[in-house]
């Protein structure tokens, strides 16, 4: 396992936690950072910035990534979700996309695991399978998984679908 995540690989952690429309509030990253003692270095930025600020501190006093996969884990925990649990599987898949590259996923159950590490986007088109058989679940048409399969892992869900 790395000793540290690249800069790259934290930068798309706190864009993917700190996303405007899945991720977590500014009051959520204020009781998380406090609960895992990481010091809020720039409140006043905006989310993903003071997350990638955060977390990058955190590592860099450390020298290990140790308090960021602690930092993730109390985030993902899927009982802190149980009033709004349609925000677990947006936040858990964004996560997991910037994850790739680290070789790492938060699981359903709010865990983290190793997983083969993506050095490309196409090469997370495998991991569609996970996002096809959330959609199956949730009672999505059979003719979106079948035509949207590629288009599901490149973020362009509507528009390249329409187009078949």
């Amino acid at each position: 396992m790395a000793k540290h995540f690249a800069q790259s690989q934290l930068e798309a952690v706190a864009g993917a936690m700190g996303d405007t429309d899945d991720g977590l509030a500014d009051s959520e990253i204020a009781h998380l950072l406090a609960s895992c003692k990481m010091k809020d270095p720039d409140p006043a930025l905006t989310k993903r910035h003071r997350l990638y600020n955060a977390l990058a501190l955190s590592q860099n006093v450390r020298q290990d990534r140790l308090a960021v996969l602690a930092f993730i884990r109390k985030t993902m925990k899927p009982e802190r979700f149980a009033r709004a649990p349609e925000r677990f599987e947006p936040l858990r898949a964004n996560l997991n996309l910037a994850l790739a590259f680290a070789g790492l996923c938060v699981t359903e159950a709010g865990e983290i695991e190793s997983t083969d590490k993506a050095a490309t986007l196409s090469e997370a088109k495998r991991r569609a399978e996970e996002l096809r058989a959330d959609l199956s679940i949730r009672g999505a048409h059979p003719d979106v998984l079948r035509f949207c399969r590629e288009e599901l892992l490149a973020d362009n869900y509507f528009t390249q679908c329409l187009k078949r």
